[in-house]
């Protein structure tokens, strides 16, 4: 069992880690969108005062959660932009100790408010390759639909993720709300992205029922399941995410914030790993809900009842789940065991 105090944390906080589940323009941090928004001050609601955006981040239900995020969408306005961020959002998360991310990005949100295609592709890759090289994180991208801007979101999408491809593409992915929003429908552009060799990873199952989770893997042959909350719900979705090894990409503090659970202590992630699923931890749009990647290990550190090995556990789970190459998810985890030895051996 865990001892619940600052021991815990403390070797969470030096814990090598990666993380599947976390948006590009979600991460950026306070003091990044205060930057913008002075940029841009007169054109967007968003404050300028890092303070202030911590009230203006409490979202009343998923709805304004989307329309919170997107006026923060409209800050980033050229390349430059997109690169600052980017670049930013890697600094972050080395000060996490996560070695591999694989970064959820909507270009179809720049690309329609004017940043050129191309440009937008040269300034996440830049950003890619100095965050690389100046940090040690290595990022991977995952070009998301924003499902409720329909097929035409999802038919640029598409081309740009098969006909522009950057480097470090790897995933292709469904965001945005699912109520009113049926997975089936972007089946056609996740076939000509998975043709591509594009691996599936769309949002599902957190604000709907199990069968927005049976829609994902049935016609858009999920590989991973963001979010899932509500998988719970269906023991024969449990059985076969067990069975076929599909992992969960769960955000805790993420849930509650967005109102998809209502309290912490009801948060499924208990009976996710007690069916026996591929549970990752994930920090979602971590400064918009005041988390981070080593809080959400924290509270599901506490939720689980983890001791150092749990905690180790779960971050093998993320690079199982991964899609790094073999040689990069051994070199991980074995430093992640090698972490865990040493604080043992310490103990």
């Amino acid at each position: 069992m865990s001892d619940g105090g600052n021991g815990i944390e403390a070797f969470i906080a030096g814990l090598p880690k990666a993380e599947l589940h976390v948006h590009h323009i979600g991460s950026a941090s306070p003091r990044i969108v205060a930057e913008l928004a002075a940029r841009y001050r007169g054109k967007s609601k968003v404050p300028t005062d890092p303070v202030a955006l911590a009230e203006y981040f409490t979202f009343t239900d998923f709805a304004h959660f989307v329309e919170v995020y997107l006026s923060v969408v409209d800050l980033i306005r050229d390349a430059e932009d997109v690169r600052t961020l980017t670049y930013g959002v890697a600094e972050d998360m080395a000060r996490q100790q996560i070695r591999y991310a694989e970064l959820t990005i909507t270009p179809y949100s720049s690309v329609s408010r004017g940043i050129p295609d191309v440009a937008f592709m040269e300034a996440i890759e830049d950003a890619r390759k100095s965050a690389e090289r100046d940090f040690g994180v290595v990022l991977r991208w995952c070009f998301d639909v924003p499902g409720m801007a329909g097929h035409a979101a999802a038919e640029e999408t598409t081309r740009l993720a098969v006909d522009l491809a950057p480097e470090g593409l790897v995933s292709f992915g469904l965001g945005g709300p699912e109520i009113g929003v049926p997975r089936s429908q972007f089946k056609p552009y996740f076939d000509r992205a998975r043709a591509a060799g594009l691996r599936s990873v769309p949002h599902a199952g957190e604000t709907t029922g199990p069968e927005s989770v049976w829609e994902a893997i049935r016609e858009l042959g999920a590989e991973r399941i963001g979010h899932g909350t509500q998988a719970v719900r269906d023991r024969a979705l449990l059985d076969h995410l067990g069975e076929h090894r599909i992992p969960l990409e769960v955000c805790p503090t993420s849930n509650i914030a967005t109102r998809a659970v209502e309290r912490i202590e009801d948060h499924p992630i208990r009976q996710m790993v007690d069916a026996g699923l591929l549970v990752t931890v994930n920090s979602d749009d971590p400064p918009m809900f005041g988390t981070d990647l080593n809080t959400e290990y924290a509270v599901a550190a506490r939720l689980l009842g983890l001791d150092e090995a749990g905690v180790t556990a779960l971050a093998r789970n993320a690079v199982e789940a991964s899609f790094l190459d073999e040689g990069g998810k051994s070199r991980l985890v074995a430093e992640i065991d090698g972490y865990l030895a040493g604080w043992t051996a310490r103990g």
